[in-house]
């Protein structure tokens, strides 16, 4: 299958094979490290590819141009960045409502039943860090745990006066550090 030919087969073919690999893995892999290793990764990455998909749109906005104002509204956006992440059926079931800016925000930073929101995966972060406990680990366990209780407290009015931009930024910059911590606590074996 070429991405000349026909990218939109591509891709559904290749989310096919992913959806195939996890189901396996989910229903069949054995509840050890290695298992929970992969769980872990997978929700650093959703962490990190959910803030920086909704920060696409933040990120190169002017705060008072028209433009930005106009591109902040557009709906067709929204919704499209609601299916990118397979949210756009949940946001109808919690919202009830037409799409706005502000819910789409909250609903992907911190709404625990979203299973991409960033809340979410960092509740997925700490689970899986405690079934990974050793010795060692409880410095690592003790930054996702503050990461996690900060965007639990995190009020959606602040984060939007302040800007979803600058928020996004301070917590990329922290799921890359949780991520260093992983990898120095449990893969980083000491030089002997």
């Amino acid at each position: 299958m070429e991405l000349e030919t026909g990218p939109d087969a591509l891709f559904e073919w290749v989310k096919y094979r992913s959806n195939l690999c996890r189901g396996v893995m989910q229903g069949t892999a054995l509840r050890d490290d290695a298992f929970f290793f992969m769980q872990l990764g997978a929700y650093l990455e959703r962490a990190d590819n959910t803030a920086r998909i909704l920060d696409v749109r933040f990120a190169d906005a002017t705060p008072n141009s028209r433009e930005a104002a106009r591109q902040l509204k557009d709906f067709y956006y929204w919704t499209s960045i609601l299916s990118s992440v397979s949210a756009l059926e949940i946001y109808r079931k919690v919202y009830r409502d037409v799409v706005t800016p502000a819910r789409v925000v909250e609903l992907l930073i911190l709404n625990e039943q979203m299973p991409r929101s960033l809340l979410a995966s960092l509740d997925g972060v700490c689970e899986t860090l405690a079934k990974l406990r050793t010795d060692a680990s409880k410095e690592c366990e003790r930054f996702a745990g503050k990461l996690r209780a900060d965007v639990l407290y995190s009020d959606i009015r602040l984060i939007l006066e302040t800007g979803v931009h600058g928020w996004l930024t301070q917590f990329l910059k922290l799921v890359d550090e949780l991520g260093l911590r992983v990898m120095h606590t449990f893969l980083m074996l000491p030089i002997a």
